[in-house]
């Protein structure tokens, strides 16, 4: 690391722990302003503290303001995604100018512990959090799968008493799981009447309950049942206008606002964001872990023809003046917490939307909605969060991504985007690190009674969705070789009741479990197996990423090998491979196969 580094680092490290010492009188002149609702071509913006004091300053700089030149710029409060799981990288929103997250579903101690800094004035390294906390779902349901227990429920009579554990642990509203899941991969889900009942108890205690669908009936359930806000629109390739225009009238009758998540739609769809994956100004502020997950989609192969339907009822809901509100999703593949705000904005204008109210979906309209307080608006006495850009987001919503400068609590957080640059052209040089040595045959299974032993990383290990909060099993027994090559027997029960259950044998690429391992030496993965007629899966993860890249294969009665290129793990990083492994499921019930030379080849 340079000596600059170290500087930019310490100088980032003494504003994240006391960033109030740092608050200056500053003037911001001469600029052109969106104040939430509307574009002024030029005005002065004083700020004190971290309050903007005069959201249209006529005199002279008071003695002492850092006086910001606006000429050419364009001032824009600080913006809020209004969808996001705020689990890690909570570093890199301010990065990217958005000032305040409002989380869907995370872990309660995280939720807990920013609520405390922000009482204590002392969030100004990250972006505020409004957090749900833990979601409402059913037992197997959607949201149950993410490696840790979380209360469900089963009934409306429940819903009182979960909602109120929810309000005691601090959550500021109440989201609500309707989720089926897909074909292959389906999940328990809430009933009509639980749903109804959440809703009720949540403005029992005026507080706001929201609802994830993924269909448009239960997108009409939700809104019959009193959701005040959808947190997700649907893909699908169909836009019958008698159906959108009914679920529009009754999303306006309601009153209720959508989020429509066109990050992680196309993200299903197969379709990258390549406006921000193409912009080296907005990439240069995401180290490799970071940016991985951008680069990686749900879906296999683009079909963007898998939008058409929520492109329409966007379009529809706005021009019906239905509250649009901006929210990336990030947390998910296809997306990165601060720099997805950026493209789900541009997504919106392709659906539909005016650049100016692009920019309200993700500044006054969230704070409004989700009932923030004195934030998304550039007027006297809110907060001073404020984010400067370089040309006009009126004319051309890309500019969104020329940042000049950010201001949280009334900070400069220059230093901390400065630290982040440098950081991560550090991780960019050249380095002498070599990929692993694979051994001169290739092969990493070297099964004996005693041990599951490999001639690189740490070895292998059963592995299944019980670590996670799941109910799948699996037994591991080492056989007589065949060919000279021991045989390892893998028996997987696979228990629904996971999101989605597995169970099998995993090599650890790294020295130690889930460290990563540099594996770009191998091009293919070859072995042998053998087994009961079912399908099963071979997934490779890679540091960084949120899901793994699998390809199924079939054990049938007789011995066979199978020989799978590592371009078929579509998303995975090769360099930092931490783990593959080879599963059973997710369909419920008894599996067996037999695994037995397990190669990484150069060719």
């Amino acid at each position: 690391m340079t000596l600059m580094t170290l500087k930019y680092l310490a100088l980032a490290i003494g504003l994240g722990c006391s960033a109030s010492a740092f608050a200056a009188v500053t003037l911001v002149q001469d600029v052109r302003v969106f104040d939430g609702e509307r574009m002024h071509a030029r005005r002065s913006v004083l700020i004190d503290g971290a309050k903007i004091v005069n959201a249209d300053f006529r005199g002279k700089a008071p003695a002492g303001a850092i006086v910001v030149d606006g000429a050419g710029k364009t001032l824009l409060p600080g913006l809020i995604d209004a969808h996001v799981h705020a689990y890690r990288h909570l570093e890199l929103p301010l990065m990217f100018g958005v000032t305040t997250q409002v989380d869907m579903f995370t872990g309660v101690p995280l939720m807990q512990d920013v609520a405390r800094k922000m009482r204590d004035g002392a969030n100004a390294g990250q972006a505020d959090l409004f957090s749900a906390g833990t979601l409402a779902t059913a037992p197997g349901g959607h949201g149950t799968g993410y490696g840790m227990a979380i209360p469900t429920i089963t009934s409306p009579q429940e819903a009182q008493a979960f909602v109120d554990a929810r309000i005691a642990e601090g959550s500021h509203f109440i989201k609500i799981v309707m989720e089926e899941g897909v074909a292959g991969r389906k999940l328990q889900s809430l009933d009509v009447a639980t749903v109804g009942a959440l809703i009720q108890a949540a403005h029992a205690r005026n507080k706001l309950a929201v609802v994830h669908i993924s269909t448009m009936a239960n997108a009409r359930a939700a809104l019959e049942a009193g959701a005040d806000g959808l947190v997700h629109l649907f893909i699908g390739k169909e836009a019958d206008p008698a159906v959108i225009g009914a679920l529009v009238a009754l999303a306006k009758q309601r009153g209720a606002f959508v989020i429509p998540t066109f990050s992680v739609m196309e993200s299903m769809a197969g379709v990258k964001a390549a406006d921000v994956l193409g912009d080296p100004g907005m990439t240069a502020l995401l180290d490799k872990e970071q940016a991985q997950p951008l680069a990686n989609t749900y879906g296999r192969q683009p079909d963007s023809a898998l939008l058409t339907a929520p492109k329409a009822l966007t379009r529809a809901l706005q021009q019906a003046g239905v509250p649009v509100l901006a929210g990336s999703d990030a947390g998910n593949a296809g997306t990165q917490h601060g720099i997805s705000l950026h493209h789900e904005m541009a997504s919106l204008v392709q659906a539909g939307l005016t650049p100016l109210q692009a920019l309200a979906a993700a500044t006054a309209l969230p704070a409004q909605a989700f009932k923030l307080g004195q934030r998304g608006r550039i007027a006297d006495g809110y907060k001073a969060d404020l984010l400067l850009v370089s040309g006009d987001p009126a004319a051309d919503i890309a500019n969104t991504r020329n940042i000049v400068t950010v201001w949280k609590d009334g900070v400069d957080v220059s230093a901390l985007r400065s630290a982040q640059l440098a950081r991560v052209a550090q991780e960019k040089l050249p380095k002498n690190n070599q990929p692993l040595a694979l051994p001169a045959d290739g092969r990493i299974s070297l099964f004996t009674k005693e041990k599951l032993a490999s001639p690189i990383g740490h070895g292998w290990m059963q592995a299944s969705d019980a670590f996670m909060g799941g109910k799948s099993s699996v037994k591991l027994d080492v056989r007589e070789p065949v060919n000279g090559q021991a045989v390892l027997a893998v028996q997987s029960d696979i228990v629904a009741g996971f999101a989605y259950p597995w169970a099998g044998v995993t090599f650890m690429a790294g020295k130690q479990p889930m460290a990563a391992g540099d594996l770009s030496a191998a091009k293919v993965i070859r072995f042998k197996v053998r087994g009961d007629g079912n399908q099963y899966s071979v997934s490779v993860m890679s540091k960084g990423a949120n899901m793994p890249g699998s390809v199924p294969f079939t054990a049938e009665s007789g011995w066979r090998e199978v020989a799978i290129p590592f371009s078929a793990f579509k998303g995975v990083d090769a360099s930092a491979i931490t783990m593959i492994a080879f599963n059973a499921g997710p369909k419920p019930g008894a599996y067996a196969f037999e695994l037995s030379d397990v190669r990484l080849m150069s060719d």
